[in-house]
């Protein structure tokens, strides 16, 4: 049927049928002569070729790139290759073996009268943990800025460095507070290649952040982001007290990064990884670091004295809501540090202020209000809270004695109260 609808005789063509062996082998010889000559068999079958169908369309391919050239960086790469080249050789992976104490003996009911312990046979009476962190070299003698919860407790410190040196560090001192601490190794200076500090009071938001640390043991892993928020007062995790100013980054941070840098886009210091806002243990783009201008300030007294004094006032305290300015009746523009608890026989108390001592439910939620409120520390204005305690750790120390400006009853009156070192618990 196909045959007689094309007017081909097939007797004809099974007689023939050798030919199409014949055309594929004409072909086969042109493909391969295509291929030696580069080209030129192409032009002088070409005609052939369209004749028998439509031509294709032409699809320019680029040449391939030459085994030995590379490929140009863009500005961000070279801009953090060199950032990781410049710095990495000072930043340290820290490996810290810390005692913790056995579990405790199951209860035994009260009826029982043994004449000796009862323990599980295979309980000790302590073991040793194994944890990790980063930390920077701050100077040629030796001594390494890392955070206060990575060394903490710690039996033994190792500390290893870019070019595979392994080496003993002591802990020469910590502040839980700022959760700051410094180790130091008794290395040749020649050997070390110390930071630069920069100025944590002149980041802003939007500012590249570049972090460099051991995440998950990960050993000199680099991440990078924005300085995504600045002025962050948060609560240390080794202490009662808060740490102002932290830096808020998205350049992920993880477990093992802490005491690791972070970093401006001239490769120096900003701050110190050191803490994470997570419900996973893991980045959330949600990082925070402690300023640079603070290790400046902390980490000289722990070299010198193994720990830092912070002056203390002696109070707890909050911002003021809308709900508490409308239940104290006062201005609606009014700002300040609302004085919840002045702490018995504090420089606060001595000087005379006074607590929050009314209480409010509004909403189903209860509000303390009445208490003092501080608008200004030595004529500084005091907006809330944060104000405050970023002007006690980094203005005042111990002994000194400064002005408050308190508004009691709607009216100002000022207050002079002498500071006193901060209690250990």
């Amino acid at each position: 049927m196909l045959g007689s609808a094309n007017g081909v005789n097939p007797e004809k063509m099974m007689s023939h049928s050798h030919r199409p062996f014949q055309i594929m082998a004409m072909l086969l010889a042109a493909s391969l002569l295509l291929a030696c000559s580069g080209g030129e068999v192409l032009s002088k079958v070409q005609p052939e070729l369209t004749a028998a169908a439509p031509e294709a369309p032409t699809v320019k391919i680029d040449p391939p790139t030459d085994a030995g050239t590379a490929i140009e960086p863009d500005a961000e790469e070279t801009l953090l290759h060199g950032i990781f080249t410049a710095v990495a050789p000072s930043v340290v992976h820290i490996k810290v073996t810390q005692q913790v104490s056995g579990f405790e003996n199951p209860r035994i009911p009260d009826d029982f009268d043994f004449d000796f312990e009862f323990r599980f046979p295979d309980t000790p009476d302590e073991f040793f943990q194994q944890g990790e962190g980063s930390g920077f070299v701050l100077d040629k003698d030796g001594y390494i800025v890392t955070n206060y919860h990575v060394v903490r407790d710690a039996e033994r410190v190792e500390v290893t460095f870019f070019d595979g040196l392994t080496a003993r560090a002591e802990v020469m001192g910590g502040d839980p507070d700022s959760d700051l601490a410094v180790i130091r190794v008794a290395v040749e200076s020649a050997m070390l290649r110390p930071v630069r500090l920069g100025d944590s009071d002149q980041v802003f938001i939007g500012q590249r952040a570049v972090a460099i640390g051991n995440p998950f043991g990960q050993a000199w892993t680099l991440t990078a982001g924005v300085v995504s928020a600045i002025g962050r007062t948060m609560r240390s995790g080794t202490s009662q007290f808060s740490i102002p100013e932290m830096i808020q980054t998205d350049a992920a941070i993880n477990p093992g990064n802490s005491g690791g840098p972070l970093l401006d886009a001239a490769g120096h210091v900003i701050g110190v990884n050191t803490m994470i806002l997570s419900q996973s243990r893991s980045s959330a783009g949600v990082g925070f670091a402690v300023p640079v201008n603070i290790v400046k300030q902390v980490v000289p007294e722990l070299i010198e004295n193994g720990h830092y004094t912070y002056s203390w006032l002696g109070i707890s305290g909050s911002n003021l809501s809308l709900d508490i300015i409308e239940a104290m009746e006062l201005d609606t523009l009014q700002r300040g540090a609302l004085v919840i608890e002045v702490m018995e026989a504090s420089p606060a108390a001595r000087a005379g202020l006074q607590g929050s001592r009314e209480k409010f439910e509004i909403a189903g939620q209860e509000l303390i209000t009445g208490g003092d409120i501080i608008v200004a520390i030595e004529s500084t204005p005091v907006s809330e809270m944060n104000d405050l305690i970023v002007y006690l750790v980094k203005h005042t120390r111990p002994e000194d004695t400064v002005t408050l400006t308190v508004l009691r009853d709607n009216e100002e009156i000022f207050l002079p109260v002498t500071l006193k070192p901060r209690p250990e618990n």
